[in-house]
């Protein structure tokens, strides 16, 4: 038996933050990033929409990006303490994700991140409180998934954290708040999105319900991610919806590889934090080579739906390749870690526990092509130095 999950109910539409005034009940927390939803005005808007619907609002601000385990037990510390009956959270991947584990604390504050690691392993949620998630970013779509990624940054780590009832209970997505993106965040955003569609379409566990999904969500980010990256309005909104149908399909149908290396080397090394969407970027041309002998027919769709042509499978996926890393460079985006500035020595002395780590990521499963540690220390020495994948 499968199973797809996404949220009960999806607003959409500029305007539709005003959704806010219709929900019911007491308190309300709004966890928010660093200032940009502040800045631009959206959160007042939303906390005045909480009002009107008689809430009384509390703050969580100031969630970092990649946010910590930290920051996970702080929010969850104050939610006990206001008991709120919905938990709100706007902005980008990273105060919804953090919100979505300051929920399961806040429910279960004996539960331990440890046993929140193990995937699909969740207390049951919604004994306290309801979930509404508002997405300013275009890329991580965790306004409808079941996924939430936590840093540990004692180790170094990103944990995916997977479980179905953290998928949102309503998600509104509103293309007025990522009118204001910037430039990179833009095209980091974009190219997570392309990512998780390509993997939800070659996972393991694709199906005929996931795979609609993801083939229209590459095809819209074929067609509108570079003029988004310029700032054309409409081109902006198709891409938010886009990413919305992304998740829909990954967080159903999982992920690959791709995102397995990005979680286990974005906090990796000293010398700078990879951001997600440009981690992901960068190895997904590398990942697709590796899987093509698994997966060589689904590349070929993949291409061929977006107008790409071929006189095979094998020919199509390169031209496949070959339009992923043209993006890259009209983007801005590096095509390897070496040229992104992560040093030669220190790669080197932590390639064996990052091919581990990355091995064990839950996302590693579901990848069409199953990869040992060894081929993994191959792969990440491909992707470093930007030589082709040929085994």
């Amino acid at each position: 038996m499968a199973r797809f999950t996404i949220p009960r109910d999806i607003y959409y539409g500029k305007g539709s933050l005003e959704t806010l005034q219709t929900l019911s009940g007491k308190r309300a927390v709004i966890a928010v990033g660093g200032g940009s939803m502040k800045r631009f005005g959206f959160l007042d808007r939303a906390k005045e929409y909480l009002e009107k619907a008689g809430f009384e609002v509390k703050l969580i601000e100031n969630i970092e990006p990649d946010p910590s385990v930290e920051t996970v037990m702080r929010g969850a510390e104050i939610m006990r303490e206001f008991e709120p009956d919905w938990i709100v959270s706007m902005g980008g991947g990273s105060p919804i994700d953090a919100a979505k584990a300051m929920w399961v604390f806040y429910e279960y504050p004996e539960t331990t991140f440890e046993s929140l690691t193990v995937p699909f392993s969740f207390p049951t949620l919604r004994q306290k409180a309801k979930f509404a998630a508002i997405p300013s970013t275009s890329g991580t779509a965790t306004e409808v998934t079941a996924f939430s990624v936590i840093t540990d940054y004692q180790k170094g780590i990103k944990y995916p954290l997977a479980d179905f009832n953290i998928t949102p209970d309503i998600a509104i997505v509103d293309p007025d708040l990522v009118m204001t993106m910037p430039k990179t965040l833009t095209a980091h955003t974009g190219m997570d999105a392309l990512t998780h569609a390509i993997e939800a379409y070659v996972s393991t566990v694709h199906s005929q319900f996931t795979d609609p999904l993801a083939l229209s969500a590459i095809k819209t980010v074929f067609e509108d991610l570079p003029s988004s990256f310029e700032g054309d309005e409409g081109a902006r909104e198709r891409m938010h919806y886009a990413q919305c149908m992304a998740g829909m399909a990954f967080s159903n149908a999982l992920l690959g590889i791709v995102h397995s290396m990005a979680h286990k080397t974005g906090a990796a090394f000293e010398g700078g934090h990879v951001p997600h969407g440009c981690a992901n970027a960068i190895y997904l041309p590398y990942v697709i080579e590796f899987n093509s002998k698994n997966a060589l027919a689904r590349y070929g769709e993949i291409a061929k739906y977006c107008g790409i042509s071929g006189s095979d499978d094998a020919e199509l996926t390169k031209k496949l390749c070959d339009k992923i890393r043209e993006f890259n460079r009209i983007l801005g985006i590096p095509c390897c870690l070496r040229d992104f500035g992560v040093n030669e020595a220190e790669f080197k002395k932590k390639l064996d526990s990052i091919a581990e780590n990355a091995i064990a990521d839950a996302c590693t499963g579901s990848n069409p092509r199953p990869i040992s540690v060894e081929e993994m220390r191959k792969l990440l020495i491909c992707v470093y130095y930007g030589d082709e994948v040929k085994f």
